[in-house]
């Protein structure tokens, strides 16, 4: 707890992830039941044995999960003999993931990011793209807060970033 905010910041590990690209339809059939279940609203996600599907726009689907299942999901996904309609492209080195848990979650992120987060808005299964320190970002709720991913390269930046609003 630092600065008056109840709050705890911690630098993830490497996760597992896939950016999907093509209709719900055609990514389901390629993929089987390698996946979860899509979600059933835009800017959500639904979860199964870990891994997760966030819808994140038209056509586009972000799957994420523990990097030890990395291997098991590229065997299930294919990605290189995915049909011309479908893009399945492993990311998983390109985003560094920070989780913010605790009371002011919701509001240490409001100082570097203008998504409305209140749960009317943001749900529990809440997932979208936004600014956050004007940078590019996912933000996904989770329990008692959010995971944040950046580009990995701002990794470092945002971390500090971080350090210094709880300061």
């Amino acid at each position: 707890m630092t600065q008056g905010y109840d709050v705890q910041v911690e630098r993830l590990p490497i996760q597992a992830l896939f950016d999907l690209r093509g209709q719900r339809d055609e990514l389901a059939d390629w993929c089987g039941h390698a996946l979860p279940d899509f979600p059933d609203a835009p800017n959500t996600l639904a979860e199964r044995y870990g891994v997760s599907m966030a819808w994140l726009g038209p056509d586009r689907w972000l799957l994420r999960g523990p990097l030890a299942e990395e291997a098991g999901l590229i065997a299930a996904l294919r990605p290189g003999d995915a049909p011309p309609e479908i893009s399945i492209v492993q990311i998983s080195d390109t985003m560094a993931f920070f989780r913010i848990t605790g009371p002011d979650a919701a509001d240490v992120l409001s100082i570097g990011c203008t998504l409305d987060l209140h749960p009317a808005v943001f749900p529990e299964n809440g997932a979208s793209h936004t600014d956050l320190f004007s940078l590019k970002a996912l933000v996904v709720r989770c329990p008692d807060g959010f995971d944040i991913g950046v580009e990995q390269s701002f990794g470092p930046m945002v971390a500090a970033y971080f350090r210094k609003a709880l300061d």
